[in-house]
């Protein structure tokens, strides 16, 4: 098992989601990003069901900067509680994980 995770982030639009995408970059917190989107997604608000057309911002990080990620991501997001889920990666071939660790600071 490695020590990576590989956070999701739902995002309003492509703006915000390749702002916090660029942020944990330059700051080295995460390795890598990807954007998909848009997609539709459906949630109670206030006791009321929503649907909004959203991105999903993908991360991948060490383990070891899930908190430091977290803050910087509440900081940059526009919602009252953004999603903001983290799997840990079971399974990385050996040269990405090396790759990740180099572009990362823990």
């Amino acid at each position: 098992m490695t020590k990576l995770l590989l956070i999701r982030v739902t995002c309003p639009s492509m703006r915000v989601a390749e702002e916090i995408a660029d942020s944990a970059l330059e700051t080295r917190l995460a390795a890598c990003a990807n954007i998909e989107g848009p997609v539709t997604s459906s949630y109670r608000w206030k006791g009321v069901i929503e649907q909004s057309f959203e991105f999903i911002l993908w991360l991948k990080a060490p383990e070891a900067n899930w908190a430091k990620l977290d803050q910087m991501i509440v900081r940059i997001h526009p919602y009252d509680v953004p999603a903001v889920v983290a799997l840990p990666l079971t399974h990385v071939s050996p040269a990405y994980a090396a790759w990740a660790t180099e572009n990362t600071e823990a």
